[in-house]
């Protein structure tokens, strides 16, 4: 393991964002790519042959909720959250992923974990964490906005530099992700466990606060944009929508629900973030818009994993595997363009001499893509052989 050393990996299919170099070599120096070359890199400094493997940059997961059920894998059964922080970091690093944004959601009533007081409590151990943690570690707060109570805790946190992403959400019945009010109570009564009692009174809850809103999102959006943060939006469903979210100036639109707000969002210039999940089974758990029809009809930017950290290298090699898009463009996806949509594409984000060295070595010789070594700015934090 390096974290300061320079080294070399070698015979290496180095992915950068505009092509393929083919049995390629790359030189890190002190945590940054170096130099990027065909063929051999001359040099006495200590070697890693890639095996004719593909050099991928690290990923950069905006969206994942996994943490939430690895804290609660079973309704209110929680395990500590520095334990599932530190494990998870571990289990990143296996899927590719070199910086995490973990996404919390302020949405009480839910689930357990999605409390205001426990996301608040997990974003600040998150921090705390921070200096033991291999992968560039952050924190996504998933603001439900029809949850007033949230907004004291947002402030706090925003405040003291402890949320790096938010976004917007309104699972109100009626629009969005649940259209139907029939598909809202299937899902959060199957997924979550509600009864009938308690799903209406999160529905009258959600109605009553419908008057509120305009001044509570424009609050937060304003608190945000003052402190640097950036902002996203949660289940688009209509071209009016990225317009309101473009006027705001939010720059991410999470799953929208319809070909539609797809399509507004590429024209207005807001990024659309897909799930993986969503690519790699084919279609939407909530029967919304398929990330490959999307993608087929030139409206993607940005690939999440939502709740399955492990998808992302799948995904990316399906979308190229489908003939969808090139390679490259499909690790764009995963790489180059989150780390533009949150300002970190200075630093991360693609395989450029100057940029730290945030790298993946995958497997593609078995049955599926496997990681087989990960770096994050230059030091190996995963590793098959």
């Amino acid at each position: 393991m390096r974290r300061n050393g320079t080294y070399i990996i070698e015979d290496a299919n180095i992915v950068t964002p505009r092509e393929t170099e083919w049995r390629a070599s790359l030189k890190v120096e002190d945590g940054r790519i170096a130099e990027i070359k065909a063929g051999e890199i001359k040099s006495l400094h200590h070697k890693i042959d890639a095996q004719g493997q593909h050099l991928l940059p690290g990923f950069i997961d905006l969206h994942s909720d996994a943490i939430e059920k690895a804290l609660e894998p079973r309704p209110n059964i929680f395990f500590p959250q520095n334990l599932v922080i530190l494990e998870m970091d571990r289990l990143l690093a296996a899927s590719g992923i070199t910086t995490i944004f973990h996404s919390l959601s302020f949405a009480e009533g839910e689930i357990g974990v999605r409390s205001n007081r426990m996301a608040a409590e997990i974003i600040s151990e998150i921090q705390r964490l921070a200096p033991d943690l291999h992968l560039r570690t952050l924190a996504h707060a998933r603001f439900e906005i029809t949850d007033t109570g949230a907004l004291p805790y947002l402030e706090r946190l925003l405040k003291a530099r402890k949320i790096d992403l938010l976004s917007l959400m309104d699972h109100t019945p009626g629009q969005g992700q649940f259209r139907e009010l029939t598909s809202f109570k299937n899902y959060f009564g199957t997924v979550y466990q509600k009864g009938e009692e308690e799903l209406e009174k999160i529905i009258q809850q959600k109605y009553s606060a419908q008057k509120d809103l305009p001044v509570i999102v424009d609050h937060i959006v304003a608190l945000c944009h003052f402190l640097g943060v950036p902002l996203a939006s949660h289940d688009d469903d209509s071209p009016d929508k990225i317009e309101w979210l473009k006027k705001r100036s939010i720059a991410i639109s999470e799953f929208p629900v319809n070909l539609e707000a797809a399509a507004a969002a590429k024209e207005r210039q807001v990024a659309v973030c897909l799930g993986a999940p969503n690519i790699l089974r084919g279609n939407s758990q909530g029967k919304n818009l398929s990330g490959r029809e999307a993608i087929a009809s030139g409206y993607g930017d940005i690939l999440c994993s939502d709740y399955a950290p492990m998808t992302l290298v799948h995904s990316v090699f399906a979308l190229y595997q489908l003939n969808l898009m090139p390679l490259q463009a499909a690790v764009n996806m995963v790489s180059l363009n989150p780390a533009k949509a949150v300002g970190l594409d200075e630093k991360t984000g693609s395989i450029e001499p100057g940029k730290e060295a945030d790298l993946i070595l995958v497997d593609l010789s078995k049955e599926v893509p496997s990681v087989v070594k990960t770096w994050v700015k230059g030091q190996e934090v995963y590793s098959l052989w």
